[in-house]
């Protein structure tokens, strides 16, 4: 263990809408194949949140809002009865371990295949992904997505409000609706996935306007104080290619403003670039940073030093992903400077059981509540 401060800002109370968070930590949504075929979270899952619920919020994985926008196998669902039973004995868990959570909504959109979901994929337009997919019997090629109509548009938004109802149903505190990383709405974001020519694609003004919809949807459903928004400027992965950033994001942040929602979450955040910091400015409530530490091993201190630097830049709250995935306490070993579990990559998604998913160590009582002395709070 270091003698590094512990009391960073990092670990000061926060609010977030009607939340009161201990810290400002966020467990980011990681996709890791735990559910049932059926999307049903089980037994496991609910060990796994439990470990974590010394986070200032989960933002559990990314899950389906209706059966075509299934991604993957495994990937948990919010659209039947059963799905809001499995996720409330979850979130009963979590809140039993003084927890509280949100849950990420996703639609794959060309990010899908029939032998996962039964469903040809649906899409802005009929562009298939240039990559192969995971499905049950291994990789196979992607499909060319079904472009949507204007009634899978509608149908679409009325699911997303319908997941997010049985989201607060569950227990959950709230929803993040997906906006990035390659899925549906980055999809109708991006110049070289949408190629409509209607009212949902073309110039930014359109591209932006199935987005918005949704966000405005899902808020009046459930109320803007319980929906954030996660949004990857640049980011190409799934095979998109956003084609004008600097245009797109301002936009979108512009005619999202006015709904009030709980907060914007920015994936792989540089507060040296001027789009983040045009960003901050301009989106009225609170914002959740997700540093950029690259693909390699965790950074010693976890991401520490990055976090404080986003939180310095205007962040309200930090989001790690691998952090929390290797360090059920990772709250407790930031705070005292403890070493890391390095993660295991090869048991991170598809591979299902306990391994490298529940079975990561966590520090002894006596360390996880050392605080060096003297340690004063920087920001």
């Amino acid at each position: 263990m270091t003698n590094t401060a512990a009391r960073s800002a990092l670990f000061e109370p926060a609010r977030l809408g009607p939340l009161h968070l201990p810290n400002r930590l966020v467990m980011a949504p990681l996709t890791r194949n735990r559910a049932g075929a059926d999307g049903v979270p089980g037994p496991l899952m609910t060990t796994y949140y439990t470990q974590r619920a010394s986070a200032g919020l989960i933002i559990a994985e990314a899950t389906t809002p209706n059966a075509v926008g299934q991604t993957y196998p495994n990937i948990p669902a919010l659209h039947g009865a059963h799905h809001v039973a499995g996720w409330r004995r979850v979130n009963d868990a979590v809140r039993a371990a003084g927890g509280r959570m949100v849950v990420q909504l996703q639609h794959g959109g060309r990010v899908g295949h029939p032998d996962n979901s039964g469903l040809t994929p649906v899409a802005p337009s009929p562009v298939a992904l240039p990559e192969t997919i995971h499905t049950p019997s291994g990789r196979q090629p992607s499909v060319v997505p079904r472009e949507m109509t204007t009634d899978d548009i509608r149908s679409t938004v009325a699911d997303f409000a319908a997941a997010a109802r049985n989201a607060v149903a569950t227990g959950f505190e709230g929803v993040e609706v997906h906006s990035a990383n390659g899925h549906l709405l980055h999809q109708f974001l991006a110049e070289n996935t949408n190629r409509r020519t209607d009212a949902y694609g073309g110039p930014v003004s359109r591209r932006v306007r199935f987005v918005v919809e949704v966000a405005q949807a899902v808020a009046d459903a459930i109320g803007p104080e319980r929906v954030g928004l996660r949004i990857s400027p640049g980011n190409t992965v799934n095979g998109i290619a956003e084609g004008d950033t600097g245009r797109i994001y301002p936009e979108l942040v512009a005619a999202l403003a006015g709904l009030d929602l709980a907060y914007l979450h920015i994936v792989f955040a540089d507060p040296d670039q001027p789009l983040f910091r045009d960003l901050r400015a301009a989106w009225p409530t609170a914002l959740i940073a997700n540093p950029a530490l690259g693909h390699g091993p965790l950074p010693a201190d976890g991401g520490r030093r990055a976090g404080e630097r986003l939180l310095d830049a205007g962040a309200d709250l930090i989001a790690f992903g691998r952090g929390f995935l290797a360090n059920p306490d990772f709250v407790a070993r930031l705070r005292t400077g403890a070493p890391l579990n390095p993660v295991r990559e090869a048991y991170t998604m598809y591979t299902g059981g306990e391994t490298g998913y529940t079975d990561y160590p966590t520090l002894p009582a006596t360390v996880a509540h050392a605080v060096p002395a003297g340690a004063g709070v920087t920001r």
